[in-house]
């Protein structure tokens, strides 16, 4: 149950670098490393009509998880708050020990040995 909830409220983003159609990096925790083949961008004073189009393309896939897991006890109904109270009540007590330790085998004697079973089958404890 608790797996369940952790993968549920996990939130994480995978960062893919691709250089035309085939994928070169990709990283869980941060920015998907470069191939090199990136155009570099021209400064302002050397302006070019002609732009080379870029064969590489950043992707990222991002997966938010479940951030709404607070409970709030105003809304239960009658029967949720009962039920609530008793399963605490009872998982308290689950744990707790008994005053004093009962035995009720301490009086009991044994059966009376009409044969004796060990001899008549030949059975003995070495």
């Amino acid at each position: 149950m608790a797996l369940n909830v952790l993968a549920s409220t996990f939130s994480f983003a995978v960062a893919q670098h691709y250089c035309g159609e085939d994928l070169v990096d990709f990283s869980f925790f941060g920015k998907a490393e470069s191939c090199g083949m990136d155009v570099q961008q021209p400064s302002d004073s050397h302006q070019h009509k002609l732009q080379k189009k870029q064969c590489c393309d950043d992707e990222t896939l991002s997966v938010q998880g479940n951030g709404d897991l607070l409970l709030s006890v105003e809304n239960l109904s009658v029967g949720e708050h009962q039920f609530l109270v008793a399963f605490t009540y009872s998982y308290i007590n689950l744990f707790e020990g008994l005053q004093e330790n009962i035995v009720s085998v301490v009086h009991y004697p044994p059966p009376l040995l009409v044969k004796d079973i060990q001899i008549l089958d030949q059975t003995f404890l070495i």
